[in-house]
């Protein structure tokens, strides 16, 4: 049984409120689950990332077979090309969402994933639809702290490094 993600971002200011939607499909028996969720203060790149942890969070079985389709090029290049093993290995010096890059990490070595690339705002229905729960997540009233993020930009405005 194979599932597909539709995975996607949105940060309304870079940062500012941002969301993120993310659709899981299973086309056997023509499954769909959509989930989103809005934080008060991220960027657009973490909740790119955090809709694919989310996606792979939701699988049940280990060794799940899973495409996720993103329109960020910063989420696919730097698992497709292995960027994200070379800062593990360098324990994340000097990048950012070192949290989230570890989180994914975990989730990832549990299943069989590939990623695909899809243009963003192309007329693809599903990649469309990420997008419209990403952002009415980012515009919700329920919006959550992204923790590590906010404790980053307390220590950067006060001038800690």
């Amino acid at each position: 049984m194979a599932i597909i993600a539709y995975t996607d971002g949105s940060s309304l200011g870079n940062p500012g409120p941002g969301g993120y939607g993310t659709i899981l499909l299973e086309t056997e028996k023509k499954i769909k689950k959509e989930f989103s969720q809005g934080f008060r203060l991220t960027t657009n790149n973490r909740m790119e990332l955090m809709a694919v942890i989310v996606a792979l969070e939701k699988l049940k079985n280990p060794q799940t077979e899973i495409t996720i389709y993103t329109d960020s090029k910063y989420v696919c290049d730097s698992v497709e090309k292995k960027w994200v093993f070379g800062w593990e290995k360098k324990g994340f010096k000097g990048k950012k969402n070192e949290d989230l890059w570890r989180k994914f990490l975990i989730q990832y070595r549990k299943h069989k994933v590939t990623f695909q690339w899809v243009k963003g705002h192309a007329g693809n229905e599903f990649n469309e639809r990420a997008d419209i729960l990403a952002v009415t997540a980012a515009n919700s009233s329920q919006l959550l702290a992204d923790e590590f993020f906010e404790k980053l930009q307390n220590a950067e405005n006060k001038g800690l490094f």
